[in-house]
């Protein structure tokens, strides 16, 4: 009895404890009100921390300034500049027009009768290129007004190639999309998003000048307008201005639907169709086969993307509008638009359309906060109707944050200088009184970020996970302000804080949105009632289930008989495979009749199924080591054995296939080349007075200044880990062998020279930067060099891409250059450079034709318009932190780099020198590698522990070349 009673009594307290967790209400979040009200400017700055030209502090430069009411045309056709640049007396349409290339400067005088603030706006075609968005600096009087006036972006419009075709399978094929310039015109406006409004410029009354220089690609300029700033009308304020109709029946019943994968233009290559299989009620479903049925997605997040469609109406009248959507990428998150009805905001409400977090799809109708329908009134004929991601309320919160954490890095720096980057913590350093105002800062900067959690709380409704970081931040400046003495036992983790807030503005920053369809509805009709039942989804999940057992989620695209197509095995992502497949299928097929398959695989599955037999034809996006592998063992294609292999690899640098000869033979195809860059944060070395390091020399030579202000530099080490697995990094070792004239093997491939007077200088040089001047050999390089810590670095190019989009905050402080070198005596500079990349390579074919139709794919995969191709839609699908290394010298031309850095990279592109591999080479970095490491960490003699690794290193390569049957006699 007494069992059952406790029984009953814990389902009793459990069903209690239930209701009171449901009767707290959800979202209750409390204010921080009391920590920052009474101050009396949160805007001021102290200890001169912040940055003085924000567009910002612009404004409040010309506060007072007035707002004129005419707006001014500038006489293009009255110039000066550059030689790129042409007067074109007609241009698609357009008569007098100024055509403007890549490398161009244009300046106009524009007299101004009136001073005041001006928003600028521009009409111009974007000319066939490389498919970038345009880019262009902008200067008022000779100089770039604000941060933000040096990257002005105009976007290009996109549509799909073709109709949506399916496969054999029965699956949607995605469509490339494809450049479609029109005459279009745009705003002067933020190109992050975080000011939702165009920029306004003052201007002197008077002759004054405008100037735009070419930053990325070429384009041509109708007119350019100083427009006057306009206030936004109300909806109200719309009704009266809009006609009176009298409506007919049709109108007042009239439905479209119309779908979101039809849209007719975009202003990315990357909002392209989707599909989507996870509900039932997406328009048009199906559970198992790939049906484009959706658009937008987490590509569709980035601050003025757009996606545009057509629509006709019957007849003249009133109309509403609603959006079948889902987001459900940011819980607690709001993702806004701004709608454009033929390529106009009608009025203020439509700024800003915010789409809540939901897993459901849900007709949204643009209505006001009563629920109440907006009309639009259009006119009978073709119409557009465009969608744009806004941040609206949180682009101004974001700003702050920005802010906030360039001045908490500032703050860093300062304290790092006194205490070094693992300071005492038992140690007072007196922080208070050697940096008082330090402390002063920390006080506001606590202030700030509160406020900017109440901001954030009152625009989503709720806490979102991204104001932990904030509000960790803001406590732990709290702690610091009353007790500074807590400051060195966590100053570590202070950075760690600062580098989550800048992480907390990227995924702010973002607003993706999934659109299914569009409707348009007389104002007596319903939009379709959307909703998923209890019942159509346990069918949907039942079916789901039964089609995973009878469908390959790893074959893409059309499938064919083993037989009658060559297999392509990928080791790199599905984004790369189903790109690849539909490039195959559009247009490789097509146009030479060779049917191929494509497969996704682990690289580790590869050497396995070549032992069973099973292998595929070609491997697309293999280890740089593993052509010479396999062709020690028989196992791949001689691709010299092919007549036309010599035109194929002129397209590469030497240095991309040397990896991939051997013993006379080539037996891989270059697909990427990286190779390492300098990184250097220009704010800081002006502030240290000192200029990038143009040899290893120089680079020393200022070591000293860096490291008393307690920063460092980033050099490649033995000590680098990627995804959690050691992969050390020689290239740094390697480029100053190469820069004196050494290299790692002798020309016969049997021994190596690592331990040659050449190889000895270089391994003392190397180890001596970690040893004697004591530079890292573990370190997170963005993270750093963002916070400042350390303002200079020689990395892989690639890591651009991260800092562009990891680290906004200090766009505009930073740039790149090539690596430092080794004077020469004759004065000149050998900048040699280290370079690795991934292959493509066949394995060895069963007949004649398979050999020669893997050849022709081969030939075809790694052409420059299929690279550039494929470089432009994994940029498009994955962002600009995915561009594309290819290692095709044209293709690289014509991807999304601006001029500026297309020219420091052929520079130092020009230096590269590969890695040859032998038998046995796998000995060679493994115990390079660990000769380091004994230097580093027991403080061995560099030259004798090269010499005794170099000796274990020719043993093995004597060894393997004896196994495979190659002359092993030594020289």
């Amino acid at each position: 009895m007494s069992r059952k009673f406790k029984m009953v009594s814990g389902i009793l307290l459990i069903c209690i404890f239930t209701v009171i967790l449901c009767s707290i209400p959800r979202n209750q979040t409390d204010s921080f009100n009391e920590k920052y009200a009474g101050t009396a400017d949160l805007d001021k700055e102290v200890g001169g921390i912040g940055r003085e030209n924000t567009y910002t502090k612009y404004l409040e430069a010309h506060k007072d300034s007035l707002f004129p009411t005419e707006n001014i045309e500038v006489d293009i056709a009255k110039y000066t500049g550059s030689n790129d640049i042409k007067l074109l007396e007609e241009y698609e349409g357009e008569e007098e027009v100024l055509y403007t290339y890549e490398d161009s400067f244009a300046q106009w005088q524009v007299n101004v009768p009136a001073a005041g603030m001006y928003q600028v706006y521009i009409r111009y075609f974007p000319v066939k290129s490389r498919g970038v968005d345009i880019e262009r600096k902008f200067y008022i009087n000779g100089k770039i007004p604000f941060l933000g006036a040096d990257t002005i972006s105009f976007t290009r419009l996109w549509k799909n190639s073709e109709v949506i075709k399916t496969d054999n399978q029965g699956n949607d094929i995605k469509p490339s999309q494809i450049d479609e310039p029109a005459w279009t015109g745009e705003y002067f406006k933020d190109n992050l998003g975080y000011f939702t409004k165009p920029y306004t410029f003052y201007f002197e009354k008077g002759p004054n000048t405008i100037g735009l220089e070419s930053v990325n690609e070429p384009m041509v300029i109708k007119s350019i307008t100083l427009r006057a700033v306009t206030q936004d009308k109300s909806y109200e304020e719309y009704l009266k201005d809009i006609p009176q109709a009298t409506l007919s029946d049709t109108a007042l019943h009239y439905k479209q639907v119309i779908q979101g994968e039809e849209s007719t233009l975009r202003s990315s290559p990357s909002l392209y169709p989707l599909y989507d299989r996870s509900s039932p009620t997406t328009v048009p479903y199906s559970v198992s086969k790939i049906r484009l049925n959706m658009i937008g997605g987490n590509a569709w997040r980035i601050s003025g993307q757009w996606i545009e469609w057509n629509f006709s109406i019957p007849e003249d009248g009133y109309y509403n509008l609603s959006v079948k959507a889902r987001q459900n990428y940011n819980r607690g998150f709001v993702s806004n638009r701004t709608i454009y009805i033929d390529g106009v905001v009608p009025f203020k409400e439509m700024e800003q359309i915010p789409f809540r977090y939901s897993n459901e799809w849900i007709s949204n109708r643009f209505s006001n906060e009563e629920d109440i329908p907006y009309k639009f009134y259009l006119t009978r004929g073709e119409h557009t109707l465009r969608m744009e991601v806004t941040l609206g309320d949180m682009g101004n919160i974001l700003n702050e944050m920005q802010d906030s954490v360039y001045r908490l890095n500032s703050i860093y720096r300062k304290i790092l200088v006194l205490t070094g980057t693992t300071p005492d913590k038992y140690r007072d350093y007196k922080i208070e009184k050697v940096y008082p105002e330090i402390i002063e800062s920390m006080d506001l900067e606590r202030k700030r970020l509160y406020k900017i959690i109440d901001e954030i709380v009152a625009y989503s409704g709720e806490k979102t996970n991204q104001i932990a970081a904030i509000q960790t931040l803001a406590g732990q400046l709290e702690t610091f302000v009353k007790n500074p003495s807590k400051i060195p036992g966590r100053f570590t983790n202070f950075k760690d804080n600062i580098s989550a807030i800048g992480t907390s503005i990227l995924n702010l920053s973002e607003a993706p949105l999934d659109i299914d369809y569009l409707t348009v509805t007389g104002v007596n009709e319903d939009p379709d009632i959307v909703k998923d039942t209890l019942i159509k989804s346990a069918l949907h999940e039942i079916k789901s289930f039964a089609a995973s057992f009878t469908t390959d989620y790893n074959a893409v695209g059309d499938v064919y008989d083993r037989d009658e197509a060559i297999q392509v095995w990928i080791l790199s992502g599905r984004d790369q495979s189903t790109i690849l497949k539909s490039m195959i299928d559009d247009t490789y097929t097509p146009s030479t009749g060779i049917k191929v398959n494509v497969k996704l695989v682990e690289a580790g599955t590869l050497l396995n199924a070549i032992i069973a037999g099973k292998g595929p034809d070609v491997v697309i996006s293999a280890g740089q080591g593993e052509p010479v592998n396999y062709a020690l063992r028989n196992a791949v294609e001689d691709l010299t054995q092919f007549p036309d292999c010599k035109e194929v690899l002129k397209n590469f640098k030497a240095s991309a296939y040397t990896p991939y000869q051997f013993e006379g033979g080539i037996y891989a195809l270059p697909e990427t080349q990286n190779f390492n860059v300098m990184f250097y944060r220009k704010d800081i070395l002006e502030e240290l007075k000192i200029e990038v390091p143009d040899t290893w020399e120089d680079l020393i030579a200022i070591l000293p200044i860096i490291q008393q202000n307690n920063m460092s530099v980033a050099i490649p080490s033995t000590e680098r880990t990627l995804n959690n697995v050691s992969n050390p990094d020689l290239s740094s070792l390697f480029a100053m062998l190469y820069q004196n004239g050494g290299t790692v093997y002798d020309e016969a491939g049997k021994r190596t020279v690592i331990d040659s007077e050449y190889g000895s200088k270089a391994f003392e040089s190397m180890t001596k930067l970690f040893t004697q001047y004591k530079l890292p050999t573990i370190y997170d390089f963005p993270n750093l060099f963002r916070s400042g810590q350390m303002p200079l670095g020689i990395a892989d190019y690639s890591t651009f891409n991260t800092l562009v989009v990891f680290a906004p905050e200090i766009r505009g402080l930073w740039d790149f250059t090539v690596i430092p070198g080794t004077r020469k005596k004759d004065g000149t500079i050998d900048r040699s450079c280290h370079t690795s990349g991934l292959c493509t390579l066949m394995l060895k074919a069963k007949d004649d034709t398979t050999r020669n139709n893997s050849w022709d794919f081969m030939k075809w995969w790694v052409s420059t318009q299929t690279q550039v191709r494929f470089g432009q839609e994994m940029e498009s699908v994955m962002g600009a932190s995915a561009r594309y290394a290819t290692a095709n010298m044209n293709a690289f031309e014509q991807l999304s780099w601006s001029k500026e850095q297309l020219k420091v990279l052929k520079e130092q592109w020009d230096w590269t020198v590969g890695l040859r591999e032998v038998a046995g080479g796998y000995y060679t970095q493994r115990h390079i590698t660990n000769a380091i490491r004994k230097v580093l960490n027991r403080n061995e003699d560099p030259r004798e522990t090269l010499l005794d690794y170099a000796a274990t290193i020719d043993l093995e390569i004597e060894k393997k070349r004896v196994e495979f049957g190659l002359d092993e006699k030594q020289d």
